[in-house]
């Protein structure tokens, strides 16, 4: 930006332009506004109120909210509405009033000439893509982005467009409207080649994305590739990727753009929550269910500079995004990876929260097949970066030892020392801190050896009860012959288990209801079970919630508890023979320790397959779409050990 550049605005043209302008005709486009004798009035924008406080006077060029205290001119009025710096939003106002902001320099000038016609290029391609959308030639295409429940009105509000197969279709179109190959080139539109006698379009045959930037130019675009049924055969072997996006240009640097900005700005300044999601139908899907502030990245993970940005776009003190990742274990890995990134820049009220999506499910599917409810349920259960940060060091490992205990602490406060500000460092320690005191903090003694209830009596679980904890007892806590019994092999898992059809979530939730007294060792794994079945889901929850509230709870009282709620049906469902053949440790069981054991074993194998199960799609994210984080991602996996090199 030219001020950036340490330019300054002569006042000759501020006063020129403010005199051009019309300061209702420029509100009256973002704010409902009604005549009041010569003012007019509306419900201030930036404030929540329902009786009009917020006036604007032409003749004064000047508006004034009695309700908050805001004030200003146009274009104080159009850099906190939408949320702009000053020099762009006096380049805004310069375009609606026709005029052209001054250059310093002649190479200033010949710098905003050409990138003036780049954005007028890439504007022209967007409008000829659109147009080919709704030819009856390209129905199929049309046909296609209804059928993902697309309207018209959103196609339109995202300008979604397509190319044809055809290779020089949009360069003769450009050409015709007085563009030049080298323009098209420079705007990533056309390719060339050593092969080829001619430049040829780089994208064909592809459902279209514009990208716009933050004020709404059109700078870049990605493409999707119909699906197989839906076009001709491929040629060979080759199989084209999925999504191909814009190569860097001087208009667009993919690391630092965000798809779906400008809604998601003019939402942000509505107070709606911002969202970070992953693709270009999901942003859509968003947009169509309400959720107007959903951004995505283009083909890259979140970059630093994108997390700026998200910040950036928030008007409120407290600037929380929403990122969500896929609920399987490499959309953990993802989530762990964005939080490497945010935290050296978190500060005072800067910060996210980590949202998880259902098991096989993204906001497009989501959305589209269990409505916006669904979604709604998992922006709610979004978590603090902390309490993800404590989850991903904590839950479902063993640390019955002191010494595995100091390793959770150290790398804890490795994690916090990478915070930048010392003053958010002070409070993610002290968290953390509180964190670990509470997860080893001693529990009340259990009842007397020789007093054993009958099974369905049994006080809950503690870690005394076990014969094998891992960690010392004994006088004063230490030593104690019995602890090192181990305890007696376990014949429950002898039969495999397979993760289909959630065979193994089934297992451990079965085991959790008939052996409640197991739920303080294992309350963390058992929070992350998941489940594609809404009534599943719906019966965890409440089991998670029941015996947090209600711990003394036999495996009678609580299936009973269950059962008047509603949730009798989904107990049936796996307390079963079904689940009992293939896991018979989730049969009621006296021996708490060899419970417990069995559950975490359960456990980690279920964590294993679903590692084996990220380790496919990595290969075939990558074989669909060869973008860098595919690749990347793809590669790390094979060097792990026992990866098939393929």
């Amino acid at each position: 930006m030219l001020l950036e550049q340490g330019m300054t605005i002569p006042p000759r043209f501020l006063d020129e332009l403010r005199a051009r302008l019309t300061l209702s005709d420029i509100i009256g486009k973002r704010v409902r506004l009604t005549r009041a004798g010569r003012e007019f009035k509306g419900c201030c924008p930036f404030h929540n109120e329902k009786s009009p406080s917020f006036y604007v006077n032409d003749d004064k060029q000047f508006f004034h909210c009695f309700g908050c205290g805001t004030h200003g001119s146009a274009i104080d009025f159009v850099m906190r509405h939408d949320n702009l710096s000053f020099i762009e939003a006096v380049e805004t106002l310069a375009a609606t009033a026709g005029m052209q902001v001054p250059q310093s320099s002649p190479a200033d000038v010949e710098r905003a000439k050409k990138e003036k016609d780049l954005y007028s290029l890439m504007d022209e391609a967007a409008k000829w893509m659109e147009a080919q959308l709704r030819k009856p030639e390209n129905k199929t295409a049309y046909d296609y982005m209804r059928e993902r429940g697309v309207p018209d009105d959103v196609l339109s509000a995202f300008r979604v467009g397509y190319v044809p197969a055809d290779m020089q279709s949009l360069r003769k179109h450009l050409a015709a409207q007085g563009y030049t190959d080298a323009q098209m080139i420079e705007g990533g539109l056309l390719k060339t080649s050593e092969k080829a006698r001619e430049p040829y379009a780089f994208f064909r045959e592809r459902v279209m994305f514009p990208v716009p930037d933050r004020r709404g130019r059109i700078v870049a675009f990605g493409g999707r590739i119909l699906p197989d049924h839906l076009r001709a055969p491929d040629r060979g072997d080759f199989k084209p990727p999925k999504y191909i996006n814009s190569t860097d240009t001087p208009l667009f640097h993919k690391g630092s753009m965000l798809y779906g900005e400008p809604h998601a700005r003019l939402a942000a300044s509505e107070g709606l929550t911002v969202i970070v999601v992953e693709g270009y139908l999901d942003v859509i899907a968003c947009f169509r269910g309400g959720f107007r502030g959903a951004v995505a990245p283009l083909g890259t993970a979140l970059t630093e500079e994108q997390i700026l940005r998200l910040w950036k776009m928030i008007p409120e003190e407290h600037k929380v995004p929403v990122l969500c990742f896929d609920g399987d274990n490499a959309g953990r890995r993802a989530a762990a990876r964005a939080c490497e990134r945010i935290l050296p820049h978190l500060k005072p009220n800067h910060s996210a929260k980590i949202a998880f999506l259902p098991d096989g499910e993204d906001p497009d599917t989501l959305i589209n097949g269990k409505g916006k409810d669904a979604f709604s349920a998992v922006l709610s259960g979004a978590l603090n970066l902390v309490d993800f940060l404590w989850q991903e060091n904590y839950a479902g490992r063993d640390f019955d030892t002191p010494e595995s205990r100091a390793g959770l602490s150290k790398t804890l406060e490795d994690t916090a020392s990478r915070i930048t500000d010392r003053t958010v460092q002070h409070y993610y320690r002290e968290a953390f801190r509180q964190k670990v005191r509470e997860a080893f903090a001693p529990k009340p003694a259990a009842a007397s050896a020789g007093s054993a209830a009958p099974v369905s009596e049994r006080r809950p679980y503690q870690p005394q009860n076990r014969q094998w904890q891992g960690n010392f007892k004994g006088r004063n806590g230490f030593g104690g012959r019995e602890s090192m019994v181990p305890p007696p092999p376990i014949p429950s898992l002898q039969r495999p288990i397979s993760a289909k059809n959630g065979l193994f979530s089934r297992a451990l939730l079965a085991c959790l209801l008939n052996n409640p007294v197991i739920f303080h060792d294992i309350e963390e794994e058992a929070s992350r079970l998941h489940f594609p079945e809404n009534g599943l889901d719906r019966l965890r929850q409440a089991v998670l919630s029941t015996l947090s509230r209600k711990p003394e709870l036999d495996a009678a009282a609580l299936k009973t508890h269950l059962s008047g709620q509603g949730l009798g049906e989904q107990m049936q469902l796996i307390l079963n023979e079904s689940v009992y053949t293939h896991a018979p440790f989730a049969r009621v069981s006296e021996d708490d320790g060899a419970v417990v054991a069995a559950w975490r074993e359960a456990w980690k194998r279920m964590q294993a397959q679903e590692e084996e199960r990220d380790i496919r799609q990595a290969k075939i994210a990558f074989q669909e779409d060869m973008n860098e984080e595919n690749e990347a991602r793809w590669q790390n996996m094979r060097k792990r050990p026992g990866t098939p090199d393929s």
